[in-house]
């Protein structure tokens, strides 16, 4: 058996029986990252050492009989997430060195339960992306064909866990950056309801819209990690003081009584690939059999989704990064010719082109003058597409929808066509600019052997019913225990 093929529950089960050790499991990990990441580059920094020394820490605590659900488990996290002594880039060469003095919240309960650390994974810059070619530092390219993008932001991880290359990783979710490329990549990806999980730690790129979350090799392992990373934290003034499930209960045969909105607005947008729509239909068609009802469901402010997401992420974004000037941390770029030129030259080249785009568009989109234009307007049609949510789902209990409207593209194809590029997450938007939950699972693979993933998307904090959901489904098919085939090297 080649431990880094486990799930995280199959590990957690043989770790917990004393059948395999955690250094054991980290090492074959580590081994599997140094013959396969060089041609999908996946990782931007691998802390091989510390892993090594988590996993020994957490064999003494499996030991001595004390060891918690995450204990021993490797997990990679998306460089975008603080870590203490570890350095955190966020794919930008303006952060090329930044090492942080503390730990997001999901790393510091990943630590709490000995879990092991292997590295940081790749992204685009801040997570300004769709395909992850906006990173600084290399190119991050999918298991399943090294011609195709892995999706974006976090592709790293997608990557990571598709190719075996840990055994279950972190991402975040702004706009799609877990549900896109966990799609592309034929894993399980989850985006929590905003609130859900604690953003201290997180280096902000839209803060009314930013979520942690986790990618999986299974609906029961992304439950998990769910578990493990959901709750309050007072240091996080968005985080929402609910109740937190657990997740792993959800898991349970049937979905007899459940009724599912299908958005006829989503299977009529242009440019939706035949073999998505195919694999989407005949997912929503095995649920149903599977004891679920369909319920016709209207979004009607779908089309208004990419123009009001890339006014408000913009100006957020214009606002999070003014802090990277070059005076208090990071990249600085100083020819001596004042404070003003150092600023200039210092985020000229600091930050890559699609930063310094959201940049402009934000800042002149909350300039005097266009700010009710552009950003109020914005958050009005945002409050609409809310409650054209909350209004659906008074009648259905989850949504199902495609994910994204083709497989994952050639590397390349849509880098010079920046509007091209933002209509590949018109399906995934609506979601953050609600605040809702979404999962991506499986469903099914293009004709040139590309996996497409379908979209479960439900009520605010109802994450439970969408891994229930996915978990019915993922049983009755097989399309999450295929794998890419890899071979080591570049």
């Amino acid at each position: 058996m080649k431990l880094y093929t486990l799930t995280l529950n199959e590990a957690r089960n043989l770790l917990q029986k004393k059948e395999i050790t955690s250094t054991e499991l980290t090492r074959a990990v580590l081994d599997r990252i140094r013959e396969t990441d060089d041609g999908i580059g996946a990782y931007l920094t691998v802390t091989e050492e510390k892993a090594l020394k988590a996993a020994e820490k957490a064999d003494l605590r499996i030991a001595a009989g004390t060891a918690a659900p995450l204990t021993g488990i490797p997990l990679a996290v998306k460089d975008v997430l603080c870590t203490r002594g570890i350095r955190t880039t966020c794919g930008s060469k303006i952060l090329e060195n930044f090492i942080p003095p503390y730990n997001a919240m999901v790393i510091e309960r990943i630590l709490e339960e000995d879990g092991v650390i292997l590295g940081k994974t790749n992204m685009d810059e801040f997570a300004m992306g769709s395909s992850n070619e906006h990173s600084a530092f290399k190119l991050c390219r999918n298991p399943w064909d090294r011609t195709r993008i892995p999706g974006g932001s976090s592709g790293g991880s997608a990557a990571a866990v598709a190719a075996d290359m840990c055994i279950g990783a972190l991402g975040t979710d702004t706009g799609g950056s877990i549900r896109q490329p966990a799609s592309h990549c034929g894993v399980v990806g989850l985006k929590p309801t905003y609130g859900r999980v604690s953003r201290y730690g997180l280096v902000a790129f839209a803060s009314s819209l930013d979520q942690i979350g986790p990618l999986a090799k299974s609906v029961p392992d992304a439950a998990l990690l769910m578990n493990l990373i959901a709750g309050h934290d007072p240091r996080d003034s968005t985080s929402v003081p609910e109740p937190v499930p657990d997740y792993s209960g959800f898991l349970e045969e049937g979905l007899q009584g459940l009724r599912v909105g299908i958005p006829r607005e989503y299977f009529e947008i242009q440019g939706l690939d035949p073999d998505v729509e195919k694999a989407v239909r005949g997912a929503i068609e095995t649920i149903e059999k599977l004891g679920a009802v369909q319920v016709p469901v209207s979004l009607p402010n779908t089309k208004y989704v990419v123009a009001v997401y890339y006014v408000i992420a913009p100006c957020e974004a214009s606002s999070n990064l003014a802090r990277y000037d070059g005076v208090r941390y990071g990249f600085r770029n100083d020819s001596g010719a004042g404070l003003l030129p150092m600023y200039c030259s210092t985020r000229s080249k600091g930050f890559g082109p699609e930063v310094q785009r959201r940049i402009i568009i934000g800042t002149y989109s909350l300039s005097a003058g266009y700010y009710d234009a552009y950003y109020g307007k914005a958050s009005q049609v945002r409050t609409l597409i809310r409650e054209d949510f909350n209004n659906a789902l008074k009648g259905c209990d989850a949504i199902l929808a495609p994910v994204a409207p083709s497989p994952a593209f050639p590397i390349g194809e849509k880098t010079d066509d920046p509007l091209n590029m933002y209509l590949s997450d018109i399906f995934t938007l609506s979601a953050n600019l609600a605040g809702i939950p979404g999962i991506s699972v499986p469903c099914g693979f293009s004709g040139e052997g590309l996996p497409i993933g379908l979209q479960i998307l439900g009520r605010h904090f109802d994450e439970g019913i969408l891994l229930k959901i996915a978990y019915n489904y993922e049983k009755a098919t097989d399309y999450s225990l295929k794998k890419p085939e890899i071979s080591p090297g570049k």
